[in-house]
C-alpha cells in the first residue's frame, strides 16, 4: 500500500504528515516505528494524521504517532505544522482553525507573517489529571519529590493535554537529559508515562529548555513541553507572563496570563518535502 506524506518540522522537531482525508490511513504501531525509524525509514519524531473530526465545533481531528508507536494526547510544534499543512493542501481556506486532539481541542492560527500561533488550552495540575500518583501535598507551584534511583529531586507536574515533568537547573546543558530523563519517563507514579523537561531560567522573560519526550527520547524543541515549562515558571513566581523559551532547535515564545487562562504558543514552521511510501516494503519489526 502506497502513501502521500509529507515532512515537515518545527525547530527541528521533525514529523512525518498525512492526509487521512483524502487517502486511507491506518499505520498498526510497528509500521509507525519503521516510517519513524532514521537510517531504514523516513525518519521523525512523530507521525502526524490529518482525519475527518468526530464533533460538529472542530474542523479536524488531529492524531499523534510517537516514534516508538505510541499514540499521544497532544504536540504543540505538531499543531503548528497541522495548520500549515491543512492549508498547503487545500483542506481548509481558514486562518484559524479547530481541531479535535485526543488531549482536547485546540486553535492553531496561521498568522500574516508565516509563523503559527495555537491556543493550547488550560493547564491542569490536579493529580488525576496529569496523571500523576501524587504522595502527600505539593509545595509552592504543584512541586513534589520524586524518588529516582538514589535520589530525591524537587519537580513540577502539570498536563497540557499531556503529562509533563519540569525540573529547574543551574545549567540546562549539563543537566542529566539523557540519563535520568528515560528513568522519569517511565516512573511509576505516571501510570501513561511523561514527558520530561529541564528548565534554566536566564530572567523573568527568558528561559533555555531541553525536553526527554515521551516515546521519541530528547528531541530539538518540544512545544506542550515549552508551555509546560512557562507554567511551571510562573507557579513558583520566576517568570512574567510572556517567556521566549530558548530550546536546541530555536526560540519559541509563550504566553500565560495565569490561573484559568489558557497558554499561547507561537513559533515557526517548515515543509521540507513530499513523497511517497509504501508500507509493504517497510522493515517491520516482527516482535
Amino acid at each position: 500500500m502506497r502513501l502521500d506524506f509529507t515532512k515537515m518540522h518545527g525547530l527541528g522537531n521533525d514529523f512525518i504528515v498525512f492526509d487521512g482525508i483524502t487517502q486511507n490511513v491506518h499505520l498498526a504501531p510497528g509500521q509507525a516505528r519503521a516510517l519513524a525509524h532514521r537510517r531504514t525509514g523516513i525518519g521523525c519524531d512523530q507521525i502526524l494524521i490529518v482525519e475527518r473530526p468526530t464533533r460538529p465545533d472542530a474542523d479536524f481531528r488531529y492524531r499523534i504517532l510517537n516514534a516508538d508507536g505510541g499514540e499521544v494526547e497532544q504536540c504543540g510544534n505538531g499543531a503548528r505544522c497541522f495548520v500549515r499543512f491543512v492549508r498547503d493542501q487545500g483542506l481548509t481556506d481558514k486562518d484559524e482553525i479547530a481541531v479535535e486532539t485526543l488531549g482536547g481541542m485546540i486553535y492553531p492560527r496561521l498568522e500574516p507573517d508565516g509563523q503559527v500561533r495555537v491556543n493550547m488550552g488550560v493547564p491542569r495540575w490536579q493529580p488525576p489529571e496529569v496523571p500523576f500518583v501524587a504522595d502527600g501535598v505539593p509545595r509552592r507551584g504543584f512541586v513534589y519529590d520524586l524518588d529516582i534511583g538514589s535520589v530525591t529531586v524537587p519537580v513540577s507536574v502539570l498536563s497540557m493535554g499531556n503529562p509533563h515533568v519540569v525540573q529547574l537547573v543551574e545549567d540546562v546543558g549539563r543537566a542529566p537529559v539523557l540519563s535520568e530523563g528515560p528513568m522519569i519517563e517511565s516512573h511509576p507514579r505516571f501510570p501513561q508515562r511523561t514527558n520530561v523537561g529541564y528548565m534554566q531560567v536566564i530572567d523573568r522573560g527568558r528561559l533555555r529548555l531541553r525536553v526527554y519526550e515521551r516515546g521519541a527520547g530528547e528531541t530539538l524543541a518540544c512545544g506542550t513541553g515549552a508551555c509546560a515549562a512557562v507554567v511551571a515558571g510562573r507557579l513558583r513566581g520566576l517568570l512574567d507572563d510572556s517567556v521566549d523559551v530558548m530550546v536546541p532547535g530555536g526560540t519559541l515564545q509563550v504566553v500565560w496570563q495565569g490561573e484559568g487562562e489558557p497558554v499561547w504558543l507561537t513559533g515557526p514552521v517548515a515543509r521540507v518535502f513530499d513523497g511517497r511510501v509504501d508500507l509493504d516494503a517497510l522493515e517491520v519489526e516482527t516482535t
